[in-house]
């Protein structure tokens, strides 16, 4: 079968809720994908951060082997042996007392979404059914109903109500309009470190550090979505690391599973972890031995080859050369470690030019119409990535 009989598939017998590039992918290692007829490209999208690791990256393949002859699945019922062993290593990476695991990147967010509540009522006094949590306006956390509550992007949100009652969105970057929305019923604050979905918005300096000084002198907790900015991806191990903004409560995903299966977290101190208790919240997969053994696999790959560096070596330079790529259209190149974006002009169409780039041999995709995100695997080389720039560069200079 040809890359055009796979894509009339997908259009004949697949809900049209995504509008891919017109790729196929059939085959993919380290930064590297190919299509049916052996094309090959660059991969800049790293499935939206899940692949920091690189695809198919030998150990955490091995992993997977390895646990396929063992047991993959137990339920919560009963232990594993091998569980325990990945929340250990997730508690000693993130730097948190606890972890509880999920599937999905959504899952974490409501996850956390029902602990700031739980906490809320039960150690901070709020009345339940009272509780508010304030997010930020051009957020991305999921897709769930509660999350989309949080969203004020009409594709989330049309024809989806009734919406969940508890959550008051603010302007992104405005910590005044965070603080002046506190009110005594509100339980956390929660946004993305860097914003992902809404183009790779980087926030003013000292934001993050304000808002952890807000909920701090409040007592309210403080929630952060690294689904996308986690693992090294911004070249710290987190985003709030850039900042030294220690979260209460952080969401965690993509990277987590290594590239090969849904893993998602949250993490926590006892304090706010333990208003869980049996029968109060639950996963029927999360915790699986399978995606377990992924897991420490995928935190193993990010250390022992020092990933984090490696995203803030070469994201410097991503951005310093494709800055001088000469572009009337461009106008700003931003972002951090190896989460990058440029932004066209406002009315843009950035669809063609990521079909142009596809064509030359590099994959990435547009957001909010006139922004491509840049975001290989973070075991991207430096000839790579040099590589990658000069196939963007040759793009870039046909736009008129």
């Amino acid at each position: 079968m040809k890359s055009e009989d796979f894509i009339k598939l997908d259009e004949t017998y697949g809900a049209h809720n995504y509008h891919p590039l017109p790729v196929v992918i059939s085959r993919a290692e380290g930064v590297k994908v190919w299509d049916p007829e052996g094309r090959e490209y660059f991969d800049f999208l790293s499935a939206y951060s899940a692949v920091n690791q690189g695809h198919r990256h030998p150990k955490i393949i091995k992993a997977v082997m390895d646990q396929c002859q063992k047991v993959t699945l137990t339920s919560r019922a009963f232990h594993n042996d091998k569980m325990g062993l990945f929340l250990k290593k997730l508690c000693e990476f993130t730097g948190f007392e606890a972890a509880l695991p999920m599937n999905t990147g959504a899952e974490a967010v409501e996850t956390a979404l029902k602990a700031a509540r739980r906490w809320g009522a039960e150690k901070k006094g709020v009345p339940n059914g009272k509780q508010e949590i304030i997010c930020v306006e051009d957020n991305f956390h999921g897709r769930t109903i509660a999350v989309i509550t949080m969203s004020n992007d009409p594709d989330s949100l049309v024809n989806y109500g009734p919406y969940v009652p508890g959550f008051v969105r603010v302007a992104y970057g405005d910590t005044d309009a965070i603080e002046k929305a506190i009110t005594p019923n509100t339980v956390a604050v929660i946004l993305e470190p860097i914003q992902g979905e809404a183009g790779v918005r980087v926030p003013p300096e000292g934001y993050l550090t304000k808002i952890r000084s807000i909920c701090t002198k409040h007592n309210v907790l403080m929630i952060l979505d690294e689904v996308q900015t986690g693992f090294c991806r911004t070249g710290k191990r987190f985003a709030w690391q850039h900042e030294n903004a220690r979260p209460d409560i952080m969401c965690l995903g993509k990277a987590l599973g290594g590239g090969v299966m849904p893993v998602s977290a949250i993490v926590a101190d006892h304090k706010v972890m333990d208003v869980f208790t049996p029968g109060t919240h639950g996963s029927t997969f999360g915790g699986n031995p399978l995606a377990s053994a992924v897991a420490i696999a995928a935190l193993e790959v990010l250390e022992e080859e020092k990933l984090d560096e490696n995203a803030e070596r070469l994201g410097k330079i991503f951005r310093e050369e494709v800055s001088k790529i000469p572009c009337k259209k461009v106008v700003e190149v931003r972002g951090k470690g190896l989460l990058n974006a440029v932004v066209f002009e406002k009315g843009f169409e950035a669809w063609n030019v990521c079909v142009a780039l596809k064509d030359a041999g590099l994959l990435a995709k547009q957001t909010h119409g006139n922004i491509i995100r840049f975001a290989p695997p973070l075991v991207i080389t430096e000839k790579e990535l040099r590589e990658a720039i000069a196939i963007i560069a040759k793009v870039f200079s046909t736009i008129k």
